[in-house]
């Protein structure tokens, strides 16, 4: 099964570092979140992705050119007066991974579109490239092979990041309390599973994926959710990315289930 991921996106929220490179490219623990990802549906046995590219694409299609060599052992050997180039050890990962440009401005559902071609006639899985999980997507798939409709997403659990406050008709305070996990709210986490009739609902670049067509699949009863209350966390932000640093810093990310 093929895992798609959207990495084509501007990423104006965190502007300071996506004025270089694309979104998916920023560095967790001197690797770009987007190999985040990647690992963790590579530890579950997933070793095929699409990346659907777009602003600054040649940065990830150049990261992924050089990945052997930056995870190898090599000897360069010049002295015949040519290059002679020998491979000691690599630690590369068994990926098969298609880079497509899917433009610049495209949107979400026109990204997907775009891969049409690269999926065949096949669920895929789909998620973003900027926010780590530690779901296990393979009793995920598990779930939605059971349910027999289109779609499947992951919906997760978004605290409050404000305390919750009680105010009367007159707009007078009547108490105030910190938040908590009751104040939660369920949310579209990505990590999801698609078949290819996916397809049918998606129009052209202008075609916003959580818009009409996750609406109309939800109209049709061909939209499930999968709850997970585990590990999310996404790097919209300097602080979260910060977040995301420390955790991993600290020996402590909860989406790092692979081993070193």
């Amino acid at each position: 099964m093929k895992t798609v991921i959207l990495a084509g996106g501007f990423g104006t929220r965190i502007s300071e570092e996506s004025r270089f490179i694309p979104k998916p490219m920023i560095e967790i623990g001197g690797k770009p979140i987007l190999w985040h990802i990647m690992k963790g549906y590579s530890f579950f046995g997933f070793n095929e992705f699409i990346i659907c590219a777009g602003y600054k694409q040649d940065v990830i299609k150049t990261w992924f050119a050089n990945y052997f060599l930056r995870n190898s052992d090599v000897t360069f050997d010049f002295t015949n007066g040519q290059e002679n180039m020998t491979i000691h050890d690599q630690h590369c990962e068994p990926w098969k991974v298609t880079v497509v440009d899917t433009g610049i401005n495209t949107m979400t559902g026109g990204r997907i579109k775009r891969i049409e071609k690269y999926i065949g006639n096949e669920p895929f899985m789909m998620t973003y490239g900027d926010a780590v999980c530690d779901v296990n997507v393979i009793e995920l798939n598990k779930f939605h092979r059971s349910h027999g409709k289109i779609a499947t997403l992951t919906a997760t659990m978004l605290e409050p990041s404000k305390g919750i406050l009680n105010i009367g008709g007159d707009n007078a305070v009547k108490s105030f309390r910190e938040k908590n996990m009751s104040d939660s709210a369920p949310i579209n986490a990505g990590y999801m599973i698609l078949n290819p009739d996916i397809f049918d609902y998606l129009e052209d670049d202008n075609t916003i994926f959580e818009k009409q067509p996750l609406q109309k699949l939800a109209e049709n009863n061909q939209l499930m959710s999968y709850v997970y209350r585990g590990f999310w966390q996404c790097m919209d932000t300097t602080r979260e990315k910060d977040i995301l640093e420390n955790l991993w810093a600290s020996k402590k990310a909860p989406w790092k289930v692979w081993q070193d």
